[in-house]
């Protein structure tokens, strides 16, 4: 025997699960178009009134200024890497910075083009120009509309909003320079503005513009927060500055001209040691030059008086030397001076070093003291630049002042040495002066005279010498210092962030196939009633017998009144089924029931009688639903005589067997309703009444009441041969179904047969779950070689289709129209 392969009838079984989930969710495809289409009209129109918005980047090399003397101070930082950014970031976003960079941009006015759809900032196509008086009273942050009339002149309205404007309510503007004219170039003044209005482009006369002045201070503040600065990456001192704009031109012009200006904040920073110290120079060069001067006027007038043209050659050499001894202590004395002055800094326990000259510039060769200084001074600038955006309690300042309080330390007990060891020289010149000074004593008068008057010119003469050279020097230092620091990119273009156009299509085309999805799944977890014959398999135990499709007849009758339509079709099947079912017996006894009321037995029992007496079986159909009568109802017939008034013995079983207008039907009613019909159906007249009709008719169907609501019809259920269970398609609930399988299951009741009824569409059912004879095509209602057999319903669908389709074309062309 062969073996069964399992595996194979698993893939089966999964590729036919895949089918009918997609044939399931597919066929609302007109759901998944028209949101579709809805989400794409609604994304262009956002993009149509949505102002873009673009990222504009540049990036800038940052010098790390931490020196190695504050490295070795600061033990923590002797292994660090030494690239810490934190302290520039904070300087590119302050508001100081701002201010700094906005001089150079000139962002206090905006221009904007007059649309009726959106915002369109002209900037730097603007044809006017306004050069606005800030230290005058401004209106600011208030639209005013200007129109060019002319090369010479133009008028200022108040703004009036587009139809698509909505603006938040904007501040009161000057009504006193509304609806006048003025000339291009004049000056503009009342008590509340003061601007002059340029026209830059002569051939845009008779446009509107829309201009309104930017508070300054509310400028620096925003164009502050607008910037992020960031770090390449954690290894680079390159800081990367972006900001989001709606025009291009704009954001590249503010963060280039923020970058600059950076620069040029470093490179002030730089400059301020070289301008201190030609200060310092300048302010002793003044000094000297007066004393020069003087000395060099008594020298002449000497010499004229006594007649002197040289000094003796003999004390000619002791002259020089003690010219050179000068020349030495009054440099140790300048140096002297700048000990103190340092040694007062040190004092004062100063946090701003910025006005410290540096040993170097001076002329003190101390390496160790220029390094400290250097350091100190360096310190010094980062704490200000700091303090620009932070307070004094920021962790950065108080780790810089743990710093500073180290060099100064150093630096202090530094300059107390140098202090004492300049005064031991200077003594030590001293001394050696009043050698040569005893020398002189023996030369004449006037010869001694002069040589002392001589001595202190050329000390001063010297001394002014040394200070030009020095002046010289830091004026070279100063025209050759450059920033450390430098633009790596200037910002140059745009990208756009928002609105990712793109994207947002993409999104709507998405949403609009999964809203509706979703919303379908969503319905269909909560919607509980049978859907399809797959639900019917998982929810039914009873083996199904027939399926019958949904009527659109205005007729319950639909088997007599219309036998080539596809509905009367699946009666025929089900009679085909019912045949082969109770073949022994020469009296078929069917029973029809259902959950509740309204899933179609009357209609079911009915049609399967009708189809029963077009086969040429005598059939009659019994009205047994004692409480809602409805049988009689569809004959044309009273329900005053019928099986109610029989089983309380008013009247004899041949008096309610009632005859048709179709051959070998009949029909009876069920009378009147009865106070008690579980009981009475429960008697032994019923019994006697189906023994009646047994001998007469070939089949009897029984409508009955709902098996879910009422009970005497699951004792009816065990007279009858056939009990057919009906099942609506989204009518009936699936828990309703829950007695049916108990009784079923338990053997409590026997010959029970499903019936699915009302198939409205079926095209997602599939061979594999069809039960019955014949059931393939009974529920495939679009197909072309059922409508070529049966006539009538492809009459009434081809019509139905063209009534569509021009209804469709219709729209289409109202939805199209032009205006």
């Amino acid at each position: 025997m062969e073996k069964l392969d399992l595996s194979q009838l698993d893939n089966e079984e999964k590729a036919l699960e895949i089918r009918y989930v997609v044939a399931k969710y597919i066929r609302y495809w007109p759901w998944y178009v028209l949101f579709t289409l809805i989400f794409l009209i609604a994304t262009f129109l956002f993009h149509r009134y949505t102002v873009d918005e673009y990222e504009v980047t540049g990036s800038m090399v940052i010098k790390t200024n931490t020196s190695p003397e504050a490295r070795i101070l600061d033990r923590s930082n002797i292994f660090n890497s030494g690239i810490n950014l934190e302290n520039d970031i904070l300087r590119l976003r302050s508001k100081n910075l701002a201010r700094e960079a906005l001089k150079k941009v000139h962002f206090d006015v905006e221009y904007f083009a007059k649309t009726n759809i959106k915002a369109i900032e002209l900037y730097d196509r603007s044809p006017i120009r306004i050069k606005v008086d800030w230290d005058h009273l401004q209106v600011t942050d208030t639209q005013v509309e200007l129109q060019i009339l002319s090369e010479d002149n133009f008028k200022l309205m108040p703004f009036s909003e587009g139809l698509l404007d909505i603006n938040s309510a904007q501040a009161a503007g000057d009504d006193s320079v509304y609806d006048k004219t003025y000339t291009f170039g004049e000056e503009i003044e009342t008590g509340r503005s003061k601007f002059i209005v340029y026209l830059v482009n002569p051939g845009r006369i008779g446009d509107q513009v829309v201009f309104q002045l930017k508070n300054p201070s509310s400028l620096e503040e925003s164009w502050a927060k607008a910037v992020n600065v960031n770090t390449e990456n954690e290894y680079s001192s390159v800081l990367k500055l972006s900001t989001i704009t709606k025009v291009v031109e704009k954001g590249r012009d503010y963060i280039n001209a923020l970058m600059e200006s950076y620069i040029e904040y470093d490179l002030n920073e730089k400059n301020k040691i070289q301008e201190n110290t030609i200060a310092f120079i300048e302010e002793q060069l003044g000094f000297l030059e007066d004393s020069l001067k003087n000395k060099e006027r008594e020298l002449q007038e000497f010499k004229v008086e006594n007649k002197l043209l040289d000094v003796s050659a003999e004390f000619s050499n002791i002259l020089s030397k003690m010219n050179a001894l000068d020349e030495q202590n009054a440099e140790l004395d300048y140096q002297l001076k700048y000990f103190e002055e340092i040694r007062d800094y040190m004092d004062r326990k100063s946090k701003d070093y910025s006005d410290v000259i540096a040993p170097s510039v001076i002329g003190v060769p101390d390496p160790l003291l220029n390094g400290l200084i250097q350091t100190l001074v360096t310190l010094s600038q980062e704490r200000r630049k700091l303090l620009a955006t932070v307070n004094e309690n920021h962790p950065e300042v108080i780790k810089i002042d743990v710093q500073m309080e180290k060099v100064q330390d150093g630096l202090f007990e530094n300059v107390v040495n140098l202090i004492d060891n300049t005064k031991k020289q200077q003594q030590s010149i001293q001394r050696e002066i009043r050698t040569y000074d005893a020398q002189f004593s023996t030369l004449p008068e006037s010869e001694s005279e002069y040589t002392g008057i001589f001595r202190e010119f050329k000390l001063r003469e010297s001394l002014y010498t040394y200070l030009l050279e020095k002046r010289a020097e830091a004026g070279i230092a100063r025209a050759s210092n450059v920033s450390d620091n430098a633009i790596l990119d200037a910002a140059k273009r745009g990208t756009l962030v928002f609105p990712k156009k793109q994207q947002n299509y993409a999104l709507a085309i998405i949403l609009g196939l999964f809203l509706p999805f979703g919303f379908i799944v969503v319905r269909d977890m909560f919607d509980d009633s049978i859907k399809d014959q797959r639900d019917l398999k998982k929810h039914f135990m009873i083996p199904q017998l027939g399926v019958i499709g949904f009527s659109q007849k205005e007729t319950n009758k639909v088997v007599l009144e219309h036998p080539k339509s596809a509905v009367a079709e699946s009666f025929r099947s089900l009679r085909s089924a019912i045949t082969y079912l109770a073949s022994g017996k020469n009296t078929k006894r069917i029973l029809v029931t259902s959950s509740v009321s309204g899933e179609g037995k009357t209609f079911t029992s009915l049609n399967l009688a009708s189809a029963m007496a077009l086969g040429s079986k005598k059939t009659v159909v019994v009205g047994g639903d004692l409480r809602r009568p409805k049988l009689a109802t569809y004959f044309g017939d009273s329900e005053k005589v019928g099986l109610s008034t029989y089983l309380i013995g008013k009247v004899e079983a041949d008096e309610i067997v009632k005859e048709t207008d179709q051959e070998f039907l009949s029909f009876v009613p069920s009378g009147i309703i009865p106070p008690n019909p579980a009981e009475l159906l429960q008697t032994q007249r019923l019994k006697d009444f189906l023994q009646y009709l047994d001998e007469r008719f070939d089949v009897i169907i029984f409508d009955t009441p709902p098996m879910g609501l009422v009970s005497e019809t699951i004792d009816l259920m065990r007279l009858f041969d056939i009990n057919l269970y009906v099942v609506r398609q989204n009518y009936t609930i699936k828990d309703h179904l829950v007695m049916i399988n108990d009784l079923f299951n338990n053997k409590q009741v026997k010959n029970v047969y499903g019936v699915f009824n009302g198939i409205i569409n079926s095209g997602y059912h599939y061979e594999g779950y069809n039960y019955g004879y014949g059931n393939t095509y009974l529920y495939s209602q679009n197909n072309k070689y059922m409508y070529n057999y049966y006539g009538d319903d492809l009459e009434e669908k081809k019509k139905k289709i063209k009534k569509k389709d021009f209804s469709l074309m219709k729209k289409v062309k109202k939805l199209f129209r032009t205006r």
